[in-house]
């Protein structure tokens, strides 16, 4: 049978665009991998990712902490001229995220005075927090400081401190730093402060006075602080002016 060009080139085209379909390179109907014979291979997990990292918000959990016995005792002092808090019973709790534990248990201490009056200064990070004798440090009077050396630098979430909370007394001009300088010269962020008048010469604060409890004082972060050193300062009392440290604890996780 005798074809002719025209018909002949029409035959070429119609095999070709069929050839083309069944290979799924034509109008992308097939998927890749499929209508040729190949063997479809799902791509490889990624990895998980911190949303941190992305710029998302990080899941937070309650931090366990445990607080010692309330063991306060006498009547408080009237104070009258103090805009003094007291510390609520239901207060609620710290919130970090996973992982993040207390960083300054057992860490080295150092202070303003090397020689307390009374107890050591290795008290400060022993996990006692008890307000009975034999559980805190005291220092003398005026301005007065202790230092904790983390280790390394931590992404800091908070910082319980407890003085001598067996009485409810008012300790003066608390003011909280961290730093990565262990001298405290450079890269120092004060994360509470309240003297206001500035008498300890670290700026004037506006965070409240309040009333000692076997609760502490609970500084709540938020991770933006990196730190190694933390360093707590106070000037005295209403019922005395010693200083007195019985516990801190420093909650963070390792710095990314």
């Amino acid at each position: 049978m005798m074809v002719n060009r025209g018909n002949q080139s029409q035959l070429i085209l119609g095999l070709l665009a069929t050839a083309l379909a069944g290979s799924g390179c034509g109008d992308g109907s097939s998927p890749p991998g499929q209508g040729n014979g190949s063997i479809a291979v799902d791509p490889p997990p990624q990895p998980a990712v911190d949303p941190s990292e992305m710029g998302g918000e990080v899941a937070l959990e309650e931090v366990q902490i445990e607080f010692p016995r309330a063991i306060f005792i006498g009547t408080p002092k009237n104070n009258p001229d103090l805009k003094v808090k007291v510390i609520p019973k239901n207060r609620s709790p710290l919130t970090a995220p996973a992982g993040t534990v207390n960083v300054a248990l057992g860490k080295a201490v150092t202070a303003s005075d090397d020689e307390p009056i009374i107890g050591d200064l290795e008290q400060v990070t022993d996990g006692d927090k008890e307000g009975t004798d034999g559980s805190f440090v005291e220092f003398g009077f005026g301005k007065q400081w202790v230092q904790i050396d983390l280790g390394e630098r931590f992404e800091l979430w908070g910082v319980v401190a407890w003085h001598y909370h067996s009485s409810e007394r008012v300790y003066h001009d608390v003011v909280v730093q961290v730093s990565s300088d262990a001298d405290f010269i450079s890269d120092v962020e004060t994360i509470y402060n309240n003297d206001a008048d500035n008498s300890s010469g670290l700026g004037i604060g506006e965070d409240p006075e309040y009333f000692e409890s076997n609760l502490g004082k609970m500084i709540r972060l938020d991770g933006s602080n990196i730190a190694q050193f933390i360093r707590l300062y106070t000037d005295g009392s209403t019922d005395d002016d010693q200083n007195h440290y019985v516990e801190v604890e420093v909650y963070g996780r390792k710095a990314p």
